[in-house]
């Protein structure tokens, strides 16, 4: 079976056990930011880190790897990361049973509860090996007796759906489904902290729509930067966050909605800020992160390293300043 702890393991405390003033990254020099020099350049930094660091996400966050939607003081992590995914099939009326292309699926949490949860017949989209091989073993636990399938393309069921993993660029998805043996189009594109990932959203778009049926619905939650910010506060806030977590410059909501209608999408339902009730996602992960063995492996993989674990303290400031936000939206064909 799959090992699936992180070596990280070894520099794992108890949050408990932590102090809320304590800060092991303040020894730690945050670097200059570094601008990506080619999409390509970019994306094969994305997939390195997720080669890289999947498993520890997995022992440090679960299965889930996006934000909570905290609505009361006593929310777990656990309960507030389901919530918002309840929160995306409320504001998107998908109906039960729809066929799903979960885009930037990461270890397949959502792809597995839309299965489990709403019967959907899902398929998990990832740049990064390591991701599918985490996803499909952690499948493979909660498959229904006798229903494992023997082949990686074929669905694995979970309650009344079914869940597959596919290893691909999202970029690609619209050439890669448009062609045989691989033909699909979906009732639903769900695509949630991933985005913000890829530099051409215009093609994203194209792509989600082309792959949707008539009446299909692109479900969105991602990360944003607040309208009409100073460059000054670009500086201080948006490009640490950009740089440290693998970004290309962030947008602001309006920015897709103007893509999605471009694209010949519509919109279903409006940008809807959350920014409050997710903040709280980062000062949970800041105390998880204060080890010394962990920024010290950090510094072990280069300035990336460090910039990622540095980019924590940017999301914080982010939300408490305003200048960084969350917002989720839908958009129907």
């Amino acid at each position: 079976m799959e090992h699936l702890t992180s070596p990280l393991d070894i520099f794992s405390t108890s949050p408990s056990r932590i102090s809320s003033t304590q800060d092991v990254g303040a020894s730690y020099e945050t670097p200059a930011s570094r601008d990506f020099t080619s999409f390509e350049a970019l994306k094969n930094r994305i997939r390195h880190h997720y080669e890289l660091c999947s498993d520890y996400y997995y022992s440090l966050w679960g299965e889930h790897i996006h934000h909570g939607y905290f609505l009361e003081p006593t929310d777990s992590k656990e309960a507030a990361q389901t919530r918002l995914i309840d929160l995306l099939l409320e504001r998107s009326g998908l109906f039960i049973g729809s066929t799903v292309l979960d885009v930037g699926c990461g270890i397949g949490g959502t792809t597995r509860y839309l299965a489990r949860n709403h019967g959907c017949r899902v398929t998990g989209l990832t740049i990064s090996g390591r991701q599918v091989e985490l996803a499909r073993t952690l499948t493979a636990k909660e498959a229904i007796p006798g229903f494992l399938q023997d082949h990686a393309d074929e669905f694995t069921q979970l309650g009344d759906g079914g869940a597959r993993f596919v290893e691909l660029d999202a970029d690609e998805m619209g050439a890669y489904f448009s062609t045989v043996p691989n033909k699909a189009t979906f009732d639903c594109v769900w695509i949630s902290e991933a985005m913000s990932h890829l530099p051409d959203k215009r093609l994203f778009f194209c792509n989600a729509c082309k792959l949707l049926n008539p009446g299909g619905k692109l479900v969105v939650a991602d990360w944003f930067k607040a309208e009409g910010l100073t460059t000054a506060q670009l500086d201080a806030d948006i490009k640490p966050i950009e740089d440290g977590m693998l970004l290309p410059p962030l947008c602001e909501p309006p920015e897709y909605v103007h893509l999605a209608k471009e694209a010949g999408l519509a919109i279903f339902s409006e940008p809807f800020d959350i920014s409050n009730e997710v903040s709280k996602t980062w000062d949970i992960s800041w105390s998880l992160i204060q080890t010394p063995g962990l920024w010290a492996f950090a510094l072990s993989q280069g300035r990336d390293g460090i910039a990622f674990l540095q980019s924590f303290r940017a999301m914080r400031r982010g939300y408490a300043n305003g200048t960084f936000r969350y917002s989720v939206m839908v958009f129907k064909k």
